[in-house]
């Protein structure tokens, strides 16, 4: 078996690097407060330019934390929320890292099968959702460590977490959503967003997530691998801590807002796919998300797959998901 990080056996004993705040809860459950304060305001309009035959197309529009307005592809199923019919189930999709929450064609197989699918633009990125949130310090690129030079609560994916649990709460209280059948998806950044939603939001009750973003980042440092999509750390220590007088407390800062450290919480059903040579996010860094979940689990290991597309994953996620 080719070997980019610790042997398998290893992998599935590895409890993570990166140090963990001392409040770490009570900087989450405040997090949750102010978002229990927020009105969603929810819009939901009328697709303009995609029409499909066996769903309704919506953008959706709804507030989140600081006010930002955060915007979503909404697509359920054609008859749903009808009086005769069972409410349907709803899965929450989420995207790579800078992206989009991409075209509605490839949503249809879902809502094909009476899943409702809502795709969030992420604050700051590729999509249409508002990133208003202003803070201390600058950021070269990236955007895990926005707010790193400010007050912990100013990082940015403490909003983007919370984006993803006010996105669950505006779609669990539609009509035709059967709430106690929610499911969250995604690969990368999405698969991270995945995690944290199905840790932050109880009432999740299925999650998936390939290769997940956003985990032990001291340990993608010790490896070397602060670079690609981690290339903003080494960036804001040659800027910012060029002797590494701060390493500690950057990596305590920075562990408000690594998935590991949610993975606790989550008590929904788990599917997590793992690339055993994946250079982007090591393949430690997803174990110790894993074997943090205390939920039922499982995997799909690919021992020669990097941070790409897992043959078959997607037909497995949808087995696992179309029971919600």
């Amino acid at each position: 078996m080719p070997v980019l990080d610790q042997p398998l056996a290893e992998l599935y004993e590895y409890r993570g690097t990166n140090p963990r705040p001392n409040d770490f809860d009570t900087y989450w459950a405040e997090a949750l407060r102010e978002l229990d304060g927020t009105d969603p305001e929810a819009e939901f309009i009328p697709s303009h330019d995609f029409h499909p035959v066996q769903g309704e197309a919506f953008d959706l529009w709804f507030r989140s934390v600081g006010g930002a307005r955060i915007h979503a592809k909404y697509l359920r199923p054609k008859a749903a929320g009808k009086p005769s019919d069972k409410k349907s189930p709803a899965l929450l999709w989420f995207h790579g890292y800078g992206s989009n929450s991409g075209d509605w064609l490839e949503k249809l197989a879902w809502s094909g099968q009476g899943i409702a699918v809502a795709a969030m633009d992420c604050r700051g990125q590729g999509g249409l959702s508002e990133d208003n949130s202003p803070v201390r310090g600058t950021t070269q690129n990236g955007h895990f460590i926005r707010g790193l030079d400010d007050a912990p609560e100013k990082l940015l994916f403490r909003s983007i977490f919370l984006d993803t649990v006010q996105l669950a709460r505006v779609i669990s209280s539609l009509p035709e959503i059967d709430a106690s059948r929610l499911g969250t998806f995604g690969g990368s950044q999405g698969g991270a967003l995945a995690v944290a939603c199905a840790a932050l939001e109880p009432r999740i009750s299925r999650c998936v997530a390939a290769f997940p973003f956003l985990s032990d980042y001291q340990r993608v440092w010790e490896m070397d691998l602060a670079k690609d999509a981690y290339a903003e750390l080494l960036q804001y220590f040659r800027l910012f801590d060029p002797l590494h007088l701060r390493e500690r407390e950057i990596f305590t800062r920075l562990g408000y807002i690594d998935i590991q450290n949610l993975a606790p919480r989550i008590k929904a059903q788990v599917l997590m796919g793992i690339s055993l040579m994946d250079p982007i996010c090591p393949p430690s860094t997803q174990f110790a998300v894993y074997n943090k979940i205390q939920s039922p689990k499982e995997t799909a290991i690919y021992p020669d797959f990097g941070h790409e597309s897992l043959p078959g994953f997607t037909d497995r996620a949808f087995e696992f998901l179309r029971t919600l």
